[in-house]
């Protein structure tokens, strides 16, 4: 320890460093963070994000959603009341405040230390007390501050992107339940009119007017009927209870309604030539693998600042003994670097900047192949919708209609006329399907120029109208 009277050039040293420290003591924002989250999500998903702060803001939130609830919810709306009622979303929001304490910390010195010391022998008694303050965390504050500010900004993104996420998971979700019920009621269509063939051919059958073959025909497709509604009532039970799940609804909130049908599909596709470079511009997980990739570099130069002198302490001790005048002066901690260079931390750091740099370069290039395949999605998709809309329905009406005129001339019986509506079945659940598949796969390329991921809709195989038909009679 050196002790000697405090020079007024260290004096100055200090006194501009307490100034430093306390210009430099950041406090927490107004909003945490939530503004810039919420102005991200808005471009991207047409939605704001609240985090309710205050009992006003909580029962404002509340009545939004009970006015939301109260009727049928579209997909904009069923978004809605995901980003207001989700509490993964909260929790994820929340983390900007972990994030912000972080950085509130990094403009913050660590707190000084006091030692104190007592020593008494042949009647003399020796005090020593000394004040230290850290050094080197005075001087690294100012990369420290700028590396918890970019981490600050990555867990914006990482908030951001998790509300696109989870707006584009609700519309998906929107969509096959109202698929799934649409097709529920279609179901029972069909089994009422298969029990009402069934209960036709047991009468002819009574008559005499219908062998037994024909009569079994009849009530094993009833039977089939009631299981395949049997199957479409529980599909369309798990799609609401999937949407309900990311709508965050319990209790009485679960009986929210929904459209009996899907929406009509646009008059045209939109156009394709920009969607990548639009990625590359708005992809949130791209550009959260940059910063990450910048953060790394900015540490890795903290890292080679203080490979060696990793600990310098500096502060005022004095010294008195009984009898003597006080002795002031200053202490200087230093740690001397015999074993340890910082060579291994500094080697650390450049791989972590080095898969930071990779990983970069990765998500650039999986974000263009996601969009070209959603892209290809969205446009296979839409063809096959407009296809079934267009071809397949007007044909199979065209088909229904001449078989009525043969059937009302008495050159088919009424099981042929049965026969053919049975055969249309797979058409229309065909048709529901592709149309749903669309609308995924929109979502999806939403999805994939605007936060992450790629196209998961897939191709329905539909059998053909004909392997659905009963035998003509």
């Amino acid at each position: 320890m050196t002790k000697q009277t405090l020079p007024p050039r260290l004096r100055a040293i200090a006194a501009g460093a307490l100034v430093l420290v306390l210009s430099g003591c950041a406090g927490f924002s107004q909003d945490g963070g939530l503004d810039t989250v919420s102005s991200m999500a808005t471009v991207r998903t047409g939605q704001d994000v609240r985090l309710p702060k205050t009992a006003d803001d909580g029962a404002s939130g509340r009545a939004e959603l009970d006015r939301l609830l109260q009727e049928p919810l579209t997909a904009d709306s069923a978004v809605r009341v995901a980003l207001l009622n989700n509490r993964g979303l909260r929790a994820s929001l929340a983390g900007l405040g972990v994030a912000e304490a972080d950085l509130v910390q990094a403009g913050r010195m660590r707190n000084p230390g006091f030692s104190f010391s007592r020593m008494s022998a042949h009647g003399e008694t020796e005090i020593e007390r000394s004040v230290m303050f850290d050094l080197v965390g005075l001087l690294t504050m100012p990369i420290r501050r700028d590396i918890e500010a970019r981490r600050f900004k990555g867990a914006q993104l990482t908030a951001a992107l998790d509300v696109v996420r989870l707006a584009a998971d609700t519309r998906k979700a929107w969509f096959t339940a109202v698929a799934a019920s649409q097709s529920a009621r279609y179901a029972e269509q069909v089994r009422e009119a298969a029990q009402a063939s069934a209960e036709l051919a047991q009468r002819m059958a009574k008559a005499g007017n219908l062998s037994a073959l024909d009569q079994a025909r009849e009530q094993v497709f009833s039977a089939e009927a009631t299981a395949q509604l049997a199957r479409a009532r529980h599909r369309a039970t798990a799609a609401r209870e999937g949407l309900a799940r990311l709508l965050g609804v319990w209790g009485t909130q679960t009986a929210f309604r929904l459209p009996e049908r899907l929406p009509d599909l646009p008059a045209a596709p939109r156009d394709g030539n920009n969607v990548e470079s639009l990625a590359m511009q708005q992809r949130l997980d791209v550009q959260l693998a940059k910063l990450e990739a910048e953060s790394t570099a900015r540490a890795l130069g903290l890292t080679r600042a203080t490979g060696v002198v990793n600990v310098l302490e500096a502060g005022y001790a004095n010294a008195s003994k009984t009898g003597a005048p006080r002795e002031n002066g200053y202490e200087i901690e230093l740690a001397l670097p015999l074993f340890d260079w910082g060579g291994a931390r500094v080697a650390k750091a450049e791989g972590l900047y080095m898969q930071s740099v990779h990983r970069t370069a990765q998500a650039a290039i999986t974000a263009r192949s996601q969009v070209r395949e959603a892209w290809s999605a969205y446009r296979t998709n839409y063809d096959v919708a407009m296809h079934y809309r267009d071809e397949v329905i007007p044909l199979q009406k065209k088909i229904s209609e001449e078989t009525l005129l043969r059937y009302n001339g008495m050159l088919m019986s009424v099981f042929e006329l049965l026969a053919d509506a049975r055969a249309q079945i797979t058409g229309v659940n065909a048709a529901i399907e592709a149309q749903r598949d669309f609308w995924i796969a929109e979502t999806e390329l939403q999805a994939a120029i605007n936060g992450s991921g790629g196209a998961t809709a897939s191709l329905t195989a539909a059998p053909s109208a004909s392997a659905a038909a009963a035998p003509a009679h």
